[in-house]
């Protein structure tokens, strides 16, 4: 096989495709490798430069095989997809990022470390937490409204709300129920 100069490589859950060029342009390598063969393959092949689409798991993959001595480059997949010459797939997606990353203005996503990942997992599960919360909030007022209980919206509006609800006994037993359950909910 000739000296691998670049190669792009779609990813997905259990197989990726290659697609190497050497330094005259010349296709040398197009393989499908299962999750299981890539750790091996990759260790075993020269450095070289990879292209990877920004997507779930790049910036692993990316750290990966950074750590065997390629460099990795990761790209938006907006940025790709005009390179992709022929029906979308993945053996034309590993073609379009191998010919994609020989752009040379070609714009680059900056391989993130395993800390800031874990950061941008907090914030993504704050404002997960957070929608949660107001849809709940949102739910609790409308049930509330049903009977006849008006509530401004805003989480300190809440209490007073559920202390009205458990006080007012001409609600059914079964909807006082319901509403200290979503109270337990919503504070804890």
């Amino acid at each position: 096989m000739d000296q691998i100069s670049r190669i792009g490589m779609d990813t997905s859950k259990h197989v990726f495709q290659l697609h190497g060029v050497n330094a005259a342009e010349k296709m040398v390598l197009r393989k499908k490798l299962r999750r299981k063969e890539m750790i091996a393959f990759f260790q075993k092949l020269a450095p070289t430069v990879i292209a990877i689409e920004a997507c779930g798991g790049s910036h692993h993959w990316a750290r990966l095989l950074t750590s065997f001595g390629h460099e990795v480059r990761l790209i938006a997949p907006q940025l790709v997809k005009p390179y992709v010459k022929r029906g979308k797939n993945d053996a034309a997606d590993a073609e379009a990022l191998c010919e994609a990353m020989s752009r040379p203005t070609m714009r680059f996503v900056p391989v993130k470390t395993e800390e800031q990942q874990g950061a941008l997992m907090l914030m993504g599960l704050r404002d997960r937490l957070i929608d949660n919360r107001t849809q709940l909030s949102n739910a609790i007022r409308g049930y509330a409204a049903e009977f006849g209980l008006v509530a401004a919206k805003g989480m300190a509006h809440l209490d007073p709300l559920f202390e009205r609800i458990q006080a007012d006994e001409s609600l059914p037993a079964l909807a006082r129920e319901l509403f200290a359950v979503q109270a337990e909910n919503i504070i804890s």
